[in-house]
């Protein structure tokens, strides 16, 4: 569920969405700003994940391979602009094993262990240890590590672990989401930074 949109997944593969998509941005992935009252099919029948937060969206097949579609303001739809798309759009890539959006931002997992961020890095979120101002439309590699194993985000809040069950948070600290870094403080951090 995104906001005032919902998204399935048969075992089939196949994906459906439905509910408001008139705000513009397509974010129903359907090629149109149409709203439906009852599950509507994405086109392809190999889906296996899908993630989504406001006005996009991203879905994993099971080939690998990440398509994103909706608002694009950030160019958090990885396509190296920032066009809003109003059917799924492949990420470069063929070995995207998880993903979690920001709403102006994503990050995403590869099936190698690596953690990939693009869009909007506000509040530090993207995780690059650079300024708030900074916004990539492609993906970029956060760091070098091999051993990223689940990553979730909370708005601008980020808690990710890596296969040693080590778990490491960044972005948002303060406000609505004060302490919830797990760093006895508020302070905020734009790289990820170990619990306990």
């Amino acid at each position: 569920v995104a906001g005032q949109s919902s998204f399935g997944i048969k075992t089939d593969g196949t994906l459906w969405a439905w509910g408001r998509n008139t705000s513009g941005y397509g974010r129903l992935g359907l090629n149109n700003k149409t709203s439906y009252s009852s599950p509507t099919q994405i086109p392809g029948t190999t889906w296996d994940k899908i993630n989504t937060y406001n006005f996009c969206a991203g879905a994993i097949k099971t080939d690998g391979t990440l398509w994103m579609f909706g608002f694009n303001n950030s160019g958090q739809l990885g396509q190296n602009n920032t066009t809003t798309y109003s059917s799924p759009k492949q990420v470069p890539g063929t070995t995207w094993s998880k993903m979690s959006s920001l709403g102006g931002g994503v990050l995403a997992i590869k099936t190698n262990g690596t953690l990939w961020a693009w869009g909007s890095n506000a509040r530090g979120r993207l995780g690059l240890n650079q300024a708030d101002t900074v916004r990539y439309s492609s993906p970029v590699q956060v760091g070098s590590d091999t051993t990223w194993s689940k990553v979730l985000s909370q708005n601008q809040s980020v808690i990710a672990v890596k296969t040693d069950n080590t778990m490491w948070t960044w972005g948002k600290n303060d406000g609505d989401w004060e302490g919830m870094l797990g760093h006895n403080n508020t302070t905020e951090y734009s790289s990820p930074k170990q619990v306990g």
